[in-house]
């Protein structure tokens, strides 16, 4: 059996250390993850960090001595099956995301707005100390939208954050400067808490703070646990004017509906 292949010693089985407490396998996690696709992908030259010791010590990497006498790592059999795990659980945990961002954003259009997906808009954020200088930083709403108008002080922009997993939401609940961020951009800012395995929401409107709406899913159907409080906006920036015309919103009514509202209006 090679070392490629050897199966991960059992931390209670592990023999003693000098201090009487057994080897832990490390637990692996995104950071992991990645430093195993960049050697993957590269020529294999150690960087000799920490990570770099808890994938050695896990099987994942093996240290192979070249003919001049460097040495190169390699990711082992069990490395491509953790990097295979990991990718099948992302591209699941994407397309339920994706998912439940198509069913918002073509609300939105069927509600009679125009919406855009996954923009990289610049928003201002306050500044640290008072009299200090104003903060700009980039964002990527899930949705946002505006509503479909001539009229530049009815466009009343809306933003959709879209959570499908406890942790995701958890962590961005901590990031009070995002949450400020997307107020700057839109006059409501929604969370929108899919359902876990059990068909549970993961989360409950009073874990979000007030300043932002919260929609549930109940079956197929979205429902509103909490609106948005309303804020003024009046304009929008020139920079989300340009970053909206450089980019394709959600396609609207298809042909079907079109033909419709065609013979409705004959």
């Amino acid at each position: 059996m090679t070392a490629a292949t050897a199966p991960l010693p059992s931390p209670q089985a592990s023999e003693p250390a000098a201090n009487d407490s057994a080897l832990e396998v490390p637990p692996l996690g995104r950071p992991h993850a990645r430093r195993l696709r960049e050697i993957y992908r590269s020529a294999g030259w150690p960087c000799q960090d920490l990570l770099e010791i808890e994938l050695l010590a896990t099987g994942m990497l093996q240290r192979v001595a070249g003919p001049a006498g460097h040495e190169t790592l390699r990711v082992t059999d069990a490395g491509i099956a953790y990097l295979a795990a990991t990718l099948l659980r992302n591209r699941s945990a994407l397309s339920k995301h994706e998912a439940l961002v198509e069913q918002v954003a073509c609300e939105m259009v069927r509600a009679g707005r125009i919406a855009w997906r996954g923009l990289g808009l610049r928003a201002q954020l306050p500044p640290e100390a008072e009299g200090g200088k104003a903060r700009w930083c980039v964002v990527r709403p899930d949705v946002f939208s505006i509503r479909n108008t001539t009229v530049q002080e009815y466009v009343d922009p809306i933003v959709h954050e879209i959570k499908v997993h406890r942790s995701d939401l958890l962590g961005d609940l901590r990031r009070p400067e995002k949450r400020a961020a997307y107020l700057d951009l839109g006059g409501e800012c929604w969370y929108v808490l899919g359902c876990d395995a059990k068909g549970r929401p993961i989360g409950a409107a009073d874990e979000v703070p007030s300043e932002c709406g919260v929609m549930l899913m109940e079956g197929q159907h979205l429902v509103v646990a909490r609106a948005a409080p309303r804020r003024s906006r009046q304009s929008l920036p020139l920079g989300v004017w340009m970053a909206l015309a450089k980019a394709t919103p959600v396609a609207g009514l298809n042909d079907d509906e079109q033909g419709m509202l065609g013979d409705c209006e004959a």
